[in-house]
């Protein structure tokens, strides 16, 4: 059974999966075993809502996640990068990136729902900001009005908009901010016993918590001046063979500052 990944440029969601992909091929002998074939798309131009020959919409269209991958299979759309994740993990018949343990996978699940819900959205904001709200503001009326009409979320459509018309809330701006800061401090505080990763083994927790927070390091390091043991951390993860092959697929310098439209940050308060 062939799949298809149409991804963006390895941060955020897109580095997630991306990264669990390279895990699992690596234990399954390449990527190419798993069937999944990766296509990079322009986020910012719209693309992940034209994605042709879909017959089953419903994942792709309801996705609380923004603009994240997509893996399409046999005409069907699946979204969420842990889902995604997990699903490639068990595709490969256990790649070892969930806990075979039900407590610690419910531990590993509960943490990836905090970031997701919590600093994704945050880091999302932060770093349209900083990187993509020039480049979206400047899409012409026309191309602009030809995006929007193709995103079905109203919540979505409104991020998008918000960026075009540069109506940001300040009191957005500091809630994300803090949310950055606190989850440093979550990640200092998993670490304080002197394990090597989140969860003590390496796993989706790791991978997701990464993909969100490297970004945050470049354009918000005094969050991370007092937390030594997650520096030490992100550079742990970004070593690894599997994310550094997923950073290699960006089609830009530096892929960390690369972002698009993410969660909307007032669902998860």
């Amino acid at each position: 059974m062939g799949a298809v990944l149409y991804h963006g440029e390895p941060n955020g969601a897109s580095l997630t999966v991306l990264a669990a992909l390279a895990e699992a091929g690596a234990e399954t002998g390449g990527e190419a075993a798993l069937g999944i074939t990766c296509r990079p798309i322009d986020l910012l131009a719209g693309e992940r809502h034209r994605i042709p020959g879909l017959s089953e919409r419903v994942a792709l269209d309801m996705g609380i996640e923004g603009e994240g991958p997509v893996l399409v299979i046999d005409g069907e759309a699946m979204t969420e990068s842990v889902f995604l994740a997990q699903y490639i993990d068990e595709l490969a018949g256990g790649a070892g990136l969930q806990p075979a343990d039900s407590h610690a996978h419910w531990e590993m699940m509960m943490w990836c729902r905090q970031i997701t819900e919590r600093l994704s959205p945050a880091a999302a904001l932060l770093g349209n900001l900083a990187s993509s709200q020039a480049e979206i503001a400047a899409i012409g009326a026309a191309d602009f009005a030809g995006i929007t009409a193709s995103i079905p979320s109203d919540d979505l459509r409104q991020r998008w908009q918000a960026l075009h018309d540069g109506t940001i809330d300040a009191a957005q701006v500091a809630d994300s901010e803090a949310k950055v800061a606190q989850a440093v401090a979550r990640c200092e505080g998993q670490l304080a016993d002197g394990r090597d990763w989140l969860m003590g083994v390496y796993s989706i927790a790791d991978i997701v918590t990464f993909s969100w927070l490297a970004g945050m390091e470049l354009l918000r390091p005094e969050a991370f001046a007092a937390a030594p043991k997650t520096t030490a951390w992100l550079a742990r993860v970004q070593a690894r063979p599997a994310v550094a092959a997923a950073l290699a697929r960006a089609t830009v310098s530096e892929p960390l500052r690369a972002w698009a439209p993410g969660p909307e940050i007032n669902r998860w308060g």
